[in-house]
């Protein structure tokens, strides 16, 4: 089940959570250190799913996340992403970058679990550009829970706004991550994100998570698909 609280839109799952904890079910490997995974549903909220582990001593199995006969989610462990992450801003500079973040008025998923100022309790991202910059943005992130639904939470949404959010409307469809070393509960961390470019309806990003310091921690790719109404 999907607690209510980790929503995107308010009747679907945020994507980043729900990838996140279908990935910590999905075996790596040394050749495969990274997870990809792919939402094919809006993931439901509040009612029993089934969880299917993939194979530990098959590394082509993937983990699958199902509402009955329907599969909300699948997973496969692939190589690190080969695209390069760009250096890393200090987190004076993600705070400015946070002052051009999209207000509660502008958000068009305002409870978002990941990005919404109106979510009682979630992540609060708000990705911004970063000055002097094209097409770089960051935010700050202070985790309470180092766990991977919300390490893939916090670069989730950060990759929706570099990918043009909510300028263009758009879900996530498909996230690869690799957490190198989980983030400090309680310590300030900067999420980065960048555009990858767009395919018709598909736009791609990356997101990076880093120590205040500047350490890689995390990173992600995603594509996100753009709709034409709320779903």
């Amino acid at each position: 089940m999907i607690p209510g609280r980790y929503n995107g839109p308010p009747s679907s799952g945020n994507g980043g959570w729900v990838s996140g904890l279908v990935a910590g079910h999905t075996p790596v490997t040394d050749d495969a250190p990274a997870v990809s995974v792919r939402l094919h549903l809006p993931p439901p909220l509040d009612r029993p799913l089934v969880l299917e582990p993939g194979d530990p001593a098959d590394p082509d199995s993937r983990t699958v996340l199902r509402d009955g006969a329907d599969v909300v989610a699948s997973a496969v462990a692939v190589p690190t992403p080969a695209g390069a992450v760009p250096p890393p801003v200090t987190v004076e500079v993600a705070r400015d970058a946070e002052t051009r973040g999209i207000t509660a008025a502008e958000h068009p998923f305002p409870t978002c679990y990941g990005c919404g100022p109106l979510h009682p309790d979630g992540l609060r991202l708000r990705s911004g550009p970063v000055a002097g910059t094209t097409g770089l943005y960051a935010a700050t992130w202070t985790p309470r829970d180092a766990a991977p639904p919300e390490v893939w939470a916090a670069l989730d949404c950060p990759g929706g706004k570099a990918a043009g959010f909510p300028t263009t409307l758009m879900v996530l469809g498909t996230m690869t991550a690799q957490i190198l070393t989980p983030p400090v509960v309680g310590r300030e961390h900067v999420v980065t994100s960048w555009s990858r470019g767009d395919d018709g309806r598909k736009r791609h990003a990356g997101s990076a998570l880093f120590t205040a310091d500047g350490r890689l921690l995390a990173r992600a790719e995603q594509t996100w698909i753009a709709i034409d109404r709320p779903v």
